[in-house]
C-alpha cells in the first residue's frame, strides 16, 4: 500500500501544484487513500520531496533534481537550522547564515553540485556562491530558498 501512495504522490506532484501537505492529503483522499497529515509528511521525508519554485510565483512539492539524492538528510536539516537566507546579487548568491556555521553550510551547499554554481567562499555567518551569471544566481538562489523552507 505505502509504495502504490508514494507513487500516486510522484503522479500527483508531476500533474499537479500541490503546495501544502494538506493539499497533498485531500488530493491523495480523492484517489481513494486513506491518510492523514502525519502519513503524508513521512512519505515527504522518506521520498526526500523539496519545495521549488512554481511558475505562479509561489512553492510547490517536486522531486529533488540530479545532484540533490546524494544530499545528506543530515546536511538537508544542518541547512534548514543554521542557513537564515539566500539572496541574488548580481552574479553573487549572499547566503547567511547562524553565526560560525557558514564553513559548514557551505560544504553542504557544494555538495549539491549545482551546476549554476562554481566556486563558494564561506566566512563565519555569511557564504558568497559565485554563479555563471545572473539567471544561473537567480535560479540557484531560489533552489537553496526552497531547500531551507
Amino acid at each position: 500500500m505505502k509504495t502504490e501512495r508514494q507513487a500516486a504522490i510522484r503522479s500527483l506532484i508531476r500533474e499537479q501544484a500541490i503546495r501544502t501537505q494538506d493539499e497533498m492529503a485531500n488530493a491523495l483522499r480523492n484517489m481513494g487513500y486513506q491518510v492523514t497529515q502525519a502519513t503524508v509528511s513521512r512519505d515527504i521525508r522518506e521520498m526526500r520531496l523539496v519545495k521549488i519554485a512554481s511558475s505562479s510565483g509561489g512553492y510547490r512539492y517536486g522531486e529533488p533534481e540530479a545532484g540533490w539524492n546524494g544530499l545528506d538528510e543530515r546536511l538537508t536539516r544542518l541547512l534548514r537550522d543554521c542557513v537564515l537566507s539566500a539572496e541574488a546579487a548580481g552574479q553573487i548568491i549572499v547566503v547567511k547564515t547562524m553565526s560560525g556555521a557558514a564553513g559548514t553550510a557551505a560544504e553542504a551547499l557544494d555538495s549539491l553540485e549545482m551546476p549554476e554554481i562554481i566556486g563558494s567562499i564561506a566566512g563565519d555567518n555569511t557564504i558568497f556562491l559565485a554563479a555563471r551569471d545572473h539567471a544561473s544566481a537567480q535560479s540557484a538562489g531560489e533552489r537553496i530558498l526552497a531547500l531551507i523552507m
